[in-house]
């Protein structure tokens, strides 16, 4: 059980912590709920505690899990990469592993669409999906390591930086 003011992880919406306990009536039957305050967007979820499980809420990764999942960003031996797949079906299973209480998980998607977006433009919804999984690491890790987000963003971009796509002097032009 989680107390009041623990950090904890929603799966695919980041760290929040838990403001206080609440007990409502709902059906006739006293239902006990979590009031946590997701800190990236600044909303607040009532999540029932007997849920907590089925939702995949837990705490924050350790600093020996966060150093892991700073390693095995770096490490691209392990990733499939784009292999003429579908996006829409890519788009669904990194969807799915977006909600994963597996900060691993979280990080494999990150990796992946690193890895896609040095082979071909990335399209919107794969975009969004790299924007979600960068901030659900950054975030995590920044409140493990006590380090700035913008800190953590950059040192994994830099794992990436001989793959991201740099605009094109012709794309450069056409932004002017």
């Amino acid at each position: 059980m989680f107390l009041p003011d623990q950090f904890v992880v929603y799966p695919a919406q980041g760290v929040g912590r838990i403001e206080r306990l609440e007990h409502q009536q709902i059906g006739g039957q006293e239902v006990e709920f979590y009031i946590i305050r997701i800190f990236t967007n600044n909303v607040t979820v009532m999540l029932p505690v007997g849920n907590t499980k089925n939702i995949g809420l837990r705490g924050l990764c350790t600093p020996t899990e966060a150093r892991q999942v700073l390693a095995s960003l770096r490490e691209r031996g392990v990733c499939a990469g784009y292999g003429g797949q579908n996006w829409n079906r890519r788009y669904r299973e990194y969807s799915e592993r977006l909600k994963s209480p597996s900060l691993l998980d979280v990080g494999h998607v990150l990796k992946e669409l690193l890895l896609i977006s040095g082979e071909k433009e990335l399209s919107f919804g794969e975009r969004r999906l790299l924007e979600q999984a960068m901030s659900l690491i950054t975030s995590e890790l920044s409140h493990v390591l006590g380090r700035e987000p913008r800190e953590i963003k950059a040192e994994i971009e830099g794992y990436y930086a001989d793959v991201l796509i740099k605009e094109t002097p012709s794309q450069e032009m056409r932004n002017i």
